[in-house]
């Protein structure tokens, strides 16, 4: 239980500070400490519905929640995060342990691509123009069925799109990213505790440890050395990445 504790104090970093669910990191731990795949999203999905929370109330406590854009992105993910998990449990562990990887290696593109992004919008002189329904209904329904399929609550795809389809500012992005997390992560936690495919106590000390963690980087996030995270970060996803493909070749 200590080590899930500071696990999910790990996770509750990654959370504030790349707005994500925190599930990248709780997912693979899970794996290693002999849980099966299927069990370690549903559990990774209650770790982060607290993690979520706790980093959303302290951005509504520093004023930087926008609720509407959580609701217009998070409706159309409740419905999609259920068809992630229908279709998880449809496949075999190998077959999910191989797509995490394979997620994972595309996240290592698409944070360098929230880089880029980033300093595009910083030295663009136009306001941006509103986002279309279209790139709203896209980017949560992405969100959703990550989060339901693999159990880290969709942020890694919800940042970037909101960058690169709506046009929104990078830390709001993050910002905003945290606070749907909370309705895709529900959600999807409905489906598995449903399947019976949860480990509460598990879960919750992970989501304790992140309730911590949550706090410091939602706190320091305009403060630390962007480049240096990042680059941890993909590392840390590269190895991941690579423990996972060997983890679906030796069962």
């Amino acid at each position: 239980m200590l080590t899930l504790f500071l696990i999910g104090i790990g996770a509750g970093l990654l959370a504030g500070l790349l707005g994500v669910g925190g599930g990248v990191l709780m997912v693979p731990v899970l794996v290693g400490l002999g849980v099966s795949p299927i069990q370690a999203f549903g559990t990774s999905n209650l770790a982060i519905v607290i993690t979520s929370i706790a980093g959303t109330w302290q951005n509504w406590r520093s004023g930087n929640l926008q609720a509407a854009s959580i609701w217009q992105l998070g409706l159309p993910a409740i419905a999609t995060a259920q068809l992630g998990v229908w279709i998880a449990q449809k496949l075999s562990a190998a077959t999910l342990l191989l797509g995490i990887a394979g997620l994972y290696l595309l996240n290592i593109f698409l944070v360098e691509l929230r880089q880029w992004l980033n300093r595009s919008r910083e030295k663009a002189i136009d306001q941006q123009p509103r986002p279309t329904l279209a790139a709203i209904v896209l980017t949560g329904s992405l969100g959703g069925i990550l989060a339901g399929l693999f159990g880290i609550g969709g942020g890694t795809l919800m940042v970037p799109l909101q960058v690169l389809l709506m046009g929104v500012p990078i830390k709001t992005a993050v910002q905003t990213s945290l606070g749907v997390i909370i309705v895709t992560a529900c959600s999807a936690l409905t489906g598995y505790a449903i399947a019976g495919d949860v480990l509460w106590r598990e879960g919750l000390w992970l989501g304790l440890g992140g309730l911590l963690g949550v706090q410091v980087t939602t706190r320091l996030l305009p403060k630390l050395p962007s480049l240096l995270v990042q680059r941890c970060f993909q590392l840390l996803l590269l190895t991941f990445a690579i423990y996972f493909i060997w983890k679906a070749q030796n069962p």
